[in-house]
């Protein structure tokens, strides 16, 4: 899997009942032909990270099927979760 573009915006929460800040990543990935993910009109992870303390880390993630814009039902491996956490981590530091 390879992100090859994103998209990075703070959730605000108006009422403060959330600690810490959150952030929601919509990434666009290259994924092989041979993965069960593969879908021809391409892959988006749709990624909410939770910043609470120094370390970030994965709140929740959906994947869609960007043609139809339908939500799979597939679980990331967890070598994969530790790509997208520190590619967010990565972006966030740098905003």
């Amino acid at each position: 899997m390879e992100i090859t573009q994103f998209s990075m915006e703070e959730i605000l929460d108006p009422t403060n009942i959330i600690e810490g800040k959150r952030y929601e990543f919509i990434l666009d990935v290259d994924i092989d032909e041979e993965d069960e993910l593969y879908h021809e009109a391409g892959i988006e992870i749709r990624v909410l990270i939770a910043e609470k303390g120094e370390e970030p880390f994965i709140l929740n993630y959906f994947i869609l099927e960007k043609a139809k814009g339908e939500y799979l039902d597939f679980a990331l491996e967890d070598e994969e979760l530790e790509e997208i956490l520190a590619f967010c981590k990565e972006e966030i530091t740098k905003a």
